[in-house]
């Protein structure tokens, strides 16, 4: 039987959103890790050269690099079928997919790495599987290059408590919301789904310190992440078996609360970030169109519950949020009016304007600089 090679591994964050997908659209895949010679010599080279996870080798040889990007290229393929048709509801689920891919990186950080008690020989096991052969003695250099990223992210001793406090709040509203309904919005996941699995599987829902603390604490929310994981629905304890979304391009009221929450964070540091990009594009004179877009340029500041945190200004955050923003220009001006209302409600008007001064494009399995 053919098969696609997914190249990630199970504590990958970003490997869980398009294993997801693989595994809810029926596709067959086989999952390994990128220390082969296979990988090295073809699939590096095609993914441009990036190491990153993960990366995706279809049946017939086409390499693609990037979860987004493997999602993209699938509902391409078949006929968008985790997109919602309806406005609210599409914008919304393009929305979380940004949420879950950048927003929760803290937490996600933060439970993994400052949990040594708890979580520390689990983690040395799986990064020692992601060793080439002979380097297994570098294991613990790579974990200590993680924790420096964690404090990148803003995962510093002075912001613990905001962070804590936050992801426990997140906790409840999303339990809340699973509660009500299976998935984001309705009994099939949605884009959005796939961009939130990412930080609440591989992190918060599996090592061992968040994982205890989803069980016990949001027993809803842990049932979410088992479902999404799983090829069929996974919805028997809900009445409504139908497959689909809300109707009428509902979005719940369950789900407006976890918005308003993840607003608190999500929302000034997308506008700070924002600002510290767009004034170091102002100093590139010679950025050239095509020039690859780096993972962050800089650190932005900004200001949660009277607490100052410091974080990497990450571009691939505004490549992403572009899309929510396209839906919004591609309606009439009342639909305009309707989506402005519910992310007011939500709290998040303010990410419609918040854009990049350049725009970022792909090419050769690269963000780009357009």
């Amino acid at each position: 039987m053919t098969h696609h090679s997914l190249y990630g591994s199970p504590f990958s964050l970003y490997t869980g959103r398009a294993r997801s997908y693989l595994i809810k659209a029926g596709l067959t895949y086989r999952e390994t890790t990128p220390t082969s010679e296979h990988y090295a010599k073809v699939v590096l080279p095609a993914a441009g050269n990036r190491q990153g996870i993960p990366t995706l080798e279809t049946a017939d040889g086409e390499v693609i690099r990037d979860g987004a990007a493997i999602i993209d290229h699938f509902e391409a393929l078949s006929g968008h079928g985790f997109s919602p048709s309806r406005i609210k509801q599409n914008l919304i689920s393009r929305l979380f997919d940004v949420i879950g891919a950048e927003g929760l990186l803290r937490p996600a950080m933060h439970y993994r790495w400052n949990f040594d008690d708890q979580n520390l020989e689990f983690l040395r096991f799986h990064f020692q599987t992601m060793m080439p052969k002979g380097m297994k003695d570098k294991t613990d250099k790579a974990m200590q290059a993680m924790r420096r990223a964690a404090q990148g992210f803003g995962v510093v001793p002075d912001t613990f408590a905001v962070v804590e406090s936050l992801y426990e709040q997140l906790l409840d509203t999303l339990d809340a919301h699973f509660a009500a309904v299976p998935y984001l919005l309705g009994n099939r996941p949605c884009i959005g789904d796939f961009g939130m699995i990412a930080p609440l599987y591989a992190h918060l829902g599996r090592d061992p310190k968040p994982l205890s603390m989803m069980q016990t604490r949001a027993p809803h929310l842990f049932r979410w992440v088992e479902r999404m994981n799983r090829p069929e629905p996974d919805i028997g304890e809900f009445e409504n078996q139908a497959d689909g979304y809300l109707p009428d391009d509902e979005i719940p009221e369950t789900l407006i609360a976890v918005m308003r929450h993840l607003a608190t964070d999500f929302v000034p540091e997308t506008l700070a970030a924002a600002a510290t990009i767009n004034h170091w594009l102002s100093t590139q004179d010679d950025l050239a169109s095509g020039a690859t877009a780096e993972r962050g340029v800089g650190f932005c500041q900004f200001e949660i519950a009277g607490v100052t945190i410091s974080a990497l200004a990450q571009p691939y955050r505004f490549y992403l949020l572009a899309r929510v923003q396209a839906i919004y220009e591609s309606v009439t001006a009342v639909e305009q009016a309707t989506l402005s209302s519910l992310l007011e409600e939500a709290g998040m008007g303010e990410l419609l304007s918040a854009r990049l001064t350049r725009e970022i494009a792909r090419t050769g399995n690269l963000e780009v600089w357009s």
